[in-house]
C-alpha cells in the first residue's frame, strides 16, 4: 500500500480502535452494573417453595454486605423459602449497615435464622444486634458473641454524647431482645459493659435458642420450632437446601471496603499516576492508577477516616511526584514512604482493630513502593545522563517519529528511545519530527517537511560505507 494512502488510513484505524475500546468499556460497566443489581439467577428462581436458603455474612458489616443481605432476604421471601439461614462470622461494623440488615430481618415474611458458624467464628459488636433482630439465633459450640458497646468512628465523644449513645443503643437492643423472647438484661450488659459469652452459656441463659455442631444438625433442631413474635412454625428436617452467595461484583465491593485493601488501592493509584507522569500518555499506569485511586476514595467515603492520615497520604503523593521531576537521589522518595507509613497508621480513626490498616500490609506496601521508585529514579537519571553526555547539540536537530499524538504534548521516538515531546500544533502518530530545543526532559519538536525528511522518515541510519576502503 502506498505510504500516503497508509497515512490517510491511520486516523480511521485509530478511531476504530477507540470505538472498540469504548464499546468494551461500556459492556464492562454494564456487566458490573448487572452484577451489582443482584438480579435473581435462573437457579434461584427455579428453587421449589419450602427450600431452606443458606448464605454467609463474613467480615465487616459494611454497606456492600448490608445491601447483599437485604436483597437476599427479599429474594428468599419472594421464593417463599421455608427459612433463610445466615452463617455469621463478624468482628462488627458500621451502625448504619447494621440497622439496614436488622430492618430487612424485621420486615421479612419468612423466618431469618442467624447461625454463628463455623467453630472459631464470632458475632461481636454489630453482630450481636443483628442476632437479637433475627427470628432464630444459633451458634456452633466453639464460638462466642458479645462486646456490643458502641464506639465513635469520628473521634472522641464527650461524656454527655457518650451517655446518649449508650442509652440509645441499650434501648434498641433491649427492644429487639424482648420482642424475640431473649435475655434482655444480658443484652444490656453487652452494650454497657462489653460482656461476651461462649455458645453453651449463651444458650443456658436464654440469649440464643440453639447450639448446633453443623448446619444439618441445626436444621433437625429447628424442625417444629415456633418463632417469636412472628409465630412461624419451621419445617426444616427434610427441606431442600439452596445455597446462595455474593456475585463477583458484590464480593469485590465488599473487599474494597476492607481497610487493608482500601490502603493498597490508594497506594497503587498514586504509583500508577506517578508512572504515567514519568512516561506521559494515557497508558497502563494512568488507567490502573486512576481506577485504583477511585476505588480507594470509594472506601474512604464509607469507612471512618482521620484527616491527619489523609493529609499524610497527600503529602506522600506530592513527594513522589516531586521525586520524578527533581531526582533528589532518593531523599524525596524516602520522605514520601515515611509519610505513607504514618498515613497508613493514622488513616482510619476507629478504636476497633478490624477498622485499621494492618502493620504487615503497611510494611509490605512500603517496601514495594521503595523498589518501584528505585526503578523509576534510575530510569530518569539514566535519561538525564544520556542527554547531558551528548549535550543539547546531540538532540537539537535530531529526527524521530511520533509514537503518541502530540496535542500539544505526546511521545516521540528519537535515537531509539521514547521521549516526552511538545509542539506548537497537533502532530499525528507516525509523522516525522525534528527536535528544535530541549527543556528538561521534554523535547520541543516540529513536524518535518517532505524536503527535510531523511530517506527513512526520520529513523536513524546506519553509517554509509565508503565507496573505497582505505
Amino acid at each position: 500500500m502506498p505510504r500516503k494512502a497508509l497515512t490517510r488510513l491511520r486516523p480511521l484505524l485509530r478511531r476504530r480502535r477507540r470505538t472498540r475500546l469504548v464499546a468494551a468499556l461500556i459492556l464492562g460497566l454494564a456487566a458490573l452494573a448487572a452484577g451489582i443489581s443482584g438480579f435473581p439467577s435462573v437457579d434461584a428462581l427455579a428453587q421449589p417453595q419450602g427450600a431452606v436458603w443458606v448464605t454467609e455474612a463474613d467480615g465487616i458489616i459494611d454497606p456492600p454486605l448490608a445491601d447483599y443481605l437485604g436483597k437476599t432476604i427479599g429474594r428468599a421471601d419472594d421464593a417463599q423459602a421455608e427459612a433463610l439461614v445466615i452463617l455469621m462470622d463478624t468482628p462488627g461494623g458500621l451502625d448504619s449497615s447494621m440497622r439496614q440488615i436488622i430492618q430487612a430481618e424485621l420486615d421479612a415474611d419468612i423466618p431469618v435464622v442467624v447461625y454463628v458458624y463455623p467453630n472459631g467464628a464470632r458475632a461481636a459488636s454489630a453482630g450481636v444486634y443483628i442476632m437479637m433482630g433475627a427470628d432464630v439465633t444459633a451458634m456452633a459450640p466453639q464460638t462466642n458473641l458479645g462486646a456490643a458497646t458502641p464506639v465513635s468512628l469520628s473521634g472522641e465523644m464527650g461524656e454527655t454524647l457518650t451517655r446518649k449513645v449508650i442509652n440509645d443503643s441499650v434501648a434498641y437492643i433491649r427492644a429487639l431482645a424482648e420482642e424475640h423472647g431473649r435475655n434482655a438484661d444480658w443484652a444490656e450488659q453487652a452494650v454497657r459493659d462489653a460482656e461476651s459469652l461462649p455458645a453453651t452459656e449463651a444458650e443456658e441463659i436464654g440469649v440464643i435458642e440453639f447450639v448446633a455442631e453443623d448446619l444439618d444438625t441445626l436444621l433437625q433442631a429447628l424442625d417444629g420450632f415456633e418463632t417469636v413474635p412472628k409465630g412461624f412454625t419451621l419445617q426444616t428436617a427434610d427441606a431442600p437446601v439452596h445455597r446462595v452467595e455474593m456475585n463477583w461484583a458484590e464480593r469485590f465491593l465488599h473487599l474494597v471496603v476492607n481497610p487493608n485493601f482500601a490502603y493498597i488501592f490508594l497506594m497503587v493509584g498514586v504509583l500508577g499516576i506517578v508512572l504515567e507522569l514519568q512516561s506521559p500518555g494515557i497508558g497502563v499506569g494512568g488507567i490502573v492508577g486512576g481506577i485504583s485511586l477511585l476505588l480507594g476514595l470509594y472506601a474512604l467515603s464509607v469507612l471512618p477516616v482521620n484527616l491527619v492520615g489523609v493529609a499524610l497520604l497527600i503529602l506522600a503523593a506530592i513527594l513522589f511526584v516531586a521525586e520524578v521531576f527533581v531526582v533528589s537521589g532518593g531523599i524525596l522518595a524516602i520522605g514520601a514512604v515515611a509519610a505513607m507509613i504514618l498515613g497508613g497508621v493514622f488513616l482510619f480513626d476507629a478504636p476497633e482493630g478490624f477498622l485499621r490498616v494492618d502493620w504487615s500490609v503497611i510494611i509490605v506496601t512500603s517496601l514495594a513502593t521503595l523498589a518501584f521508585f528505585a526503578f523509576v529514579t534510575r530510569a530518569v537519571a539514566r535519561a538525564r545522563r544520556q542527554t547531558s553526555g551528548g549535550g543539547l547539540e546531540a538532540m537539537v536537530g535530531a529526527q524521530g517519529h511520533v509514537r503518541q499524538i502530540i496535542d500539544p504534548v505526546g511521545q516521540v521516538m528519537v535515537h531509539g528511545e521514547l521521549w516526552r515531546a511538545q509542539a506548537g500544533s497537533a502532530i499525528s502518530v507516525g509523522s516525522a519530527v525534528t527536535v528544535t530545543a530541549v527543556q528538561g526532559l521534554t523535547l520541543i519538536v516540529e513536524q518535518t517537511t517532505d524536503e527535510d525528511k531523511s530517506p527513512a522518515d526520520g529513523r536513524e541510519q546506519a553509517p554509509q560505507r565508503a565507496d573505497k576502503e582505505e
